[in-house]
């Protein structure tokens, strides 16, 4: 009945800030409510102990009774994910495929020690010390951009379907090498002996995100064919909830990626289901249910996000180092999207403003914090949250609502008109 009475409150605030935030802010509704929290958060750790003591205390034990990176990981990512993944048409991932694929792979390795590096020569000079090896496990856990929060931004920026699938495609598939590089750095970082040969990363690799590729797709198969053969909306709906729920338990016991397992099955599922006429009806419901799911978690997530400042025991002594932090990752992002397009095949279909676009849309979000909170206790696990929380915030809040400025279609169309003139002029 406890994570009953915690969800219940979780949704109570979720739904009173959400009002408050179209009656008054108007921000897109997830970073409203995030805004909200964050505020409330900080009322209650500036005055809640003297002025509403019952109340921070309840909100304080609240978010300690609650394992965030199970919750997130365990349970709410695979339905965002899903969710995420149901609606994005498979000929346009396949037409972005190659800058998917290198900017979710080569892309993580590459900002990881980007990142890594950057840290552990910056944060001596605003007093802060942190091994190498644990700037680099900041570095893999704040590397991969946030499918939920990248996903939820994009609906309201106004940006072509080439690159909108570009940046989604590539926050869906880049968690399976993250967690690897993050599991194994900070294997490195507590003590245990890794055996870093290319063999057995390459195999961890290969059973971890390849493993959750494979299962995903035979779970959408399966059920798809389900699907067809009993065209109704409750059971379909059931259906994509069995995928979702049953799905994880099998990735988990299997000891393969979660997350790809149901980014694969709502790829294959959301397509599979467009190829035949389903009723019209059953299409409706199924889509709404899901668009529905998403919204409510994603409401809840950013709440969560929010009211993550309550963990936090001194987030003042460490906003320097995490205003250098956010300096860092930004740069870390730009040359892990500008190296692999100018030293690939890729060089001619990034003009420069797509670039820029790839390079803002980057946004991180509760994966990044979820990873931090999973680092074992030890002196430098609170500065890893402490920064890790000050680029979230500044990611969903700063970029998420400056995007679609960044993203300007008219200038994206003249670019890649412009570098579709000289392919052509270089061909003949």
């Amino acid at each position: 009945m406890e994570l009953y009475y915690s969800f219940s409150a979780l949704i109570v605030l979720a739904s009173i800030f959400a009002y408050l935030n179209y009656r008054f802010l108007k921000l897109p509704s997830t970073i409203g409510i995030m805004v909200i929290a964050i505020v409330v958060s900080i009322f209650l750790v500036m005055f809640g102990e003297t002025v509403l003591p019952r109340t921070f205390g309840h909100l304080h034990n609240l978010m300690n009774g609650i394992d965030f990176t199970e919750v997130l990981m365990g349970a709410m990512l695979n339905f965002l994910l899903f969710a995420g993944g149901i609606h994005i048409n498979i000929n346009d991932l396949k037409e972005q495929f190659r800058p998917v694929v290198i900017f979710s792979t080569v892309g993580v390795v590459i900002s990881t020690f980007v990142v890594g590096f950057g840290m552990f020569y910056l944060l001596p000079y605003v007093g802060v010390k942190l091994p190498f090896i644990y700037c680099l496990v900041f570095g893999a856990l704040i590397s991969p951009t946030d499918p939920v929060a990248v996903l939820s931004v994009l609906k309201q920026a106004n940006v072509s379907k080439s690159l909108e699938t570009k940046v989604a495609g590539e926050s869906l598939f880049n968690d399976g090498m993250a967690v690897v590089v993050f599991t194994v750095i900070l294997q490195l970082a507590v003590g245990k002996e890794v055996d870093l040969s290319v063999e057995t990363i390459g195999l961890l690799l290969l059973k971890e995100a390849g493993g959750g590729l494979l299962l995903g797709v035979l779970l959408g198969w399966v059920t798809s064919r389900l699907m067809r053969e009993v065209d109704d909306y409750i059971i379909s709906v059931l259906v994509t909830l069995s995928v979702v729920m049953g799905g994880y338990l099998i990735a988990r016991q299997m000891h393969i990626s979660g997350p790809l397992t149901m980014v694969a099955a709502g790829l294959f599922m959301g397509n599979f289901n467009r190829s035949f006429k389903m009723k019209s009806v059953t299409q409706d419901y199924l889509i709404k249910f899901w668009e529905l799911i998403d919204e409510i978690l994603n409401a809840v997530l950013f709440l969560f996000i929010g009211f993550e400042l309550l963990m936090i025991k001194d987030l003042r002594h460490f906003m320097i180092p995490g205003l250098a932090a956010i300096v860092v990752v930004l740069f870390a992002r730009f040359i892990s999207i500008w190296g692999p397009t100018k030293f690939t095949s890729l060089r001619k279909s990034f003009s420069p403003q797509t670039v820029k676009v790839l390079v803002w849309g980057g946004i991180r979000g509760g994966v990044s914090i979820a990873l931090a909170m999973s680092i074992p206790k030890s002196e430098y696990s609170e500065i890893i949250l402490s920064i890790t929380y000050c680029v979230v915030v500044f990611s969903i809040i700063v970029q998420g609502l400056t995007i679609a400025k960044v993203a300007n279609p008219n200038k994206i169309a003249k670019e890649e008109e412009e570098q579709e003139n000289i392919t052509l002029e270089e061909k003949a």
